[in-house]
């Protein structure tokens, strides 16, 4: 894993050299650049040091002819069988899965990247043609984020390393800001930047003096074909074997290996497939002690108790990281590494397990992301299931079904599920499917516009990407693939796989996701979906497989978040969100939202009439972006 920065311009060498400091938490064991004057062009990396632990594979690499020069970040899982087919016509002077990339490029050109089974984010210059490829994974595992301004293009594996070029247009994008109030993340192409965009995933760019000559995707999740005709046993044993097979090709590394566990159903999988590999060396594996009253309230349940019985029971070596509450509320921590104002503090447990597997010498941990949004797992896949009730009543009756619903208390879980199952009653079916990724009522998102942007008649709409996915789905997709797509496309990639791949190289560790290899996901996409979600028992095939591997007390636990006890912080009378961040005076200088509506919205949610914690959370992770991102640019 790495960090890397390309640039197209005059100040493209001295860009790549001050991008090397800012992105050296991405690479510790090393870094370089390289600079084509004809092409204005320079690249740079910084190192983790994963496969080929020797100088045979820094980067920038250049294949022996001079034809191809490469910066990447990621792992290329498969690329073992790609050098077998490519060593006939290639002499390979390293061990690792960068100069096979150099090599397939050079072989197939652009048709390299279906190819592929891995997570990436990686950049070729071709020295005959003096272009750029641009290209990220399937799923979005590894960032990329691009920049034009009228003297440069360029492109970060982080925001803040693009912050230097000139030109740089730091206007917001109120697109963008519209997006992470109402999800806690941006889902698409949008950043708070009007002038920097994420390559979606699957997708890749050509680039020719400094201009994006091309734009395609390669791979797109494969929903809308027929279902695959296993049945029950033998779709659990399939899964079960592609699963093993995953967890097998990401257990690759030169450098020490752990695991997350959480003692959820998906950590313990990818923990017992993996132990059984290694037979008997016992894998190292992180968990974490939150200690919190609040869970019940909060809607989550303990995972400490779960992790140690799994870590017993599969012979695992279980790391506990203790970390007390005030640590997980350093918001401005968090967005800074983050790179986007995602409102999700839970992120910061992730960087205290990797902070903790670092200091014991492991760079590389497996995880269990990507279960959920792949074979579901939310309460949201169990809600679909009305959908039929929905379709079934009356108009009238749907609509007093949402009237009634501001009625609902939301201080507790249930009422919370409640008042969010009927308010969406009266809606069609593809804005009840959006609204179930909504934290904010658009018409209180609206309600929040400072007067200015009101006055300028600028109405974002945070639903569009959601809606334009839907509308490029095959005719008679089914409900939950329809949702299972979303969840892939977007909750999956720009919540919990940004917040992952920051969190982790914020403490120099490579994360890897099995439930996202290739083979398993095209797999799981052609699963009928009542073998996904039965009745209310999600992943229901996944425990089917996992049978007789696990504890039962493991495959059938409660469902819970990897959550903190956000909801009791934020309605406390004293905290600094309220005081500083979302203060009147904070509020009025920033412009962007009105105070009296931001106040109003603060004491709704403190009384209980809303559960706006969240979405309040997500305005203060606003303006600490912009302090830290518009008011004071990194240096």
């Amino acid at each position: 894993m790495c960090g890397i920065f390309g640039a197209i311009g005059p100040n493209a060498q001295a860009l790549a050299q001050r991008a090397q400091a800012l992105l050296a938490h991405r690479g510790p064991d090393g870094s370089g650049s390289f600079f084509a004057p004809e092409a204005r062009l320079a690249l740079a990396q910084t190192r983790l040091a994963i496969q080929d632990l020797g100088v045979t594979a820094t980067q920038p690499m250049t294949d022996p002819a001079g034809l191809a020069t490469i910066v990447f970040n990621g792992e290329v899982y498969n690329f073992r069988e790609l050098r077998a087919e490519l060593a006939s016509g290639y002499e390979f002077r390293s061990s690792g899965d960068t100069e096979v990339l150099l090599a397939a490029y050079l072989r197939w050109g652009d048709d390299m990247l279906g190819k592929l089974n891995g997570i990436f984010a990686l950049a070729i210059y071709d020295h005959r043609q003096r272009t750029v490829l641009l290209a990220r994974d399937g799923l979005g595992v590894k960032p990329l984020y691009c920049l034009q301004t009228r003297s440069h293009f360029a492109f970060a594996s982080e925001i803040k390393a693009l912050l230097q070029v000139p030109d740089f247009d730091r206007s917001l994008d109120l697109q963008g800001v519209s997006q992470y109030l109402t999800y806690l993340y941006s889902p698409g192409a949008h950043t708070l930047f009007k002038s920097v965009q994420k390559l979606p995933p699957g997708h890749a760019v050509k680039i020719s003096d400094g201009r994006k000559v091309r734009e395609w995707c390669f791979y797109e999740l494969p929903y809308g074909q027929e279902p695959l005709p296993f049945t029950v046993p033998g779709a659990a044993s399939e899964l079960r074997d592609r699963l093993d097979t995953a967890v097998g090709r990401q257990m690759a590394s030169d450098a020490p290996l752990g695991a997350f566990l959480s003692g959820g159903l998906d950590s313990s999988a990818i923990c017992a497939l993996a132990q059984r590999r290694l037979g008997s060396r016992r894998l190292d594996c992180f968990t974490i002690d939150v200690r919190s009253s609040a869970g019940a309230k909060e809607g989550f349940v303990d995972d400490l108790p779960y992790a140690r019985l799994a870590a017993k029971a599969l012979g695992l070596n279980l790391h506990v990281a203790e970390v007390a509450q005030d640590k997980l509320v350093d918001l401005e921590k968090l967005v800074w590494h983050l790179d986007e104002p995602q409102a999700d503090p839970a992120a910061l447990n992730s960087f205290y397990i990797c902070q903790q597997a670092r200091q014991q010498g492991i760079k590389v941990l497996l995880s269990g992301a990507g279960g959920d949004d792949i074979f579901t797992g939310y309460r949201r896949h169990q809600a679909l299931a009305f959908e039929k009730y929905w379709r079934w009543l009356p108009a009238f009756a749907r609509h007093s079904l949402a009237d009634l619903s501001g009625y609902a208390r939301q201080a507790t879980p249930w009422g919370r599920r409640m008042h969010k199952a009927f308010r969406q009653a009266a809606l069609s079916s593809n804005e009840r499917m959006v609204g179930y990724f909504q934290w904010l009522e658009q018409d209180r998102l609206q309600g929040l516009w400072s007067k200015e942007i009101k006055a300028a008649g600028i109405f974002p709409d945070p639903s569009l990407p959601l809606n334009e996915a839907l509308r490029s789905l095959p005719a008679g997709t089914l409900g939950l693939n329809q949702m299972l797509y979303l969840e892939a496309k977007y909750f999956l990639t720009d919540h919990n796989l940004n917040y992952t791949d920051k969190m982790s190289m914020a403490a120099g560790v490579e994360v890897r996701v099995p439930f996202l290899d290739r083979d398993l996901v095209d797999f799981a996409t052609r699963l009928p979906v009542d073998y996904k979600q039965y009745g209310q028992v999600g992943k229901w095939i996944f425990r089917k497989s996992m049978e007789g591997i696990l504890p039962k007390e493991i495959i059938y636990r409660p469902k819970t978040g990897f959550g903190i006890p956000l909801r009791g912080w934020m309605t406390a009378k004293d905290n600094r969100i309220e005081a500083d961040y979302l203060s009147r005076e904070s509020l009025a200088r920033r412009g962007l939202f009105d105070p009296d509506a931001v106040r109003q919205l603060i004491s709704d949610n403190r009384s209980g009439r809303t559960d706006a914690s969240y979405p309040i959370l997500a305005l203060a992770c606003v303006e600490i972006w912009c302090r830290q991102f518009v008011d004071a640019p990194a240096a």
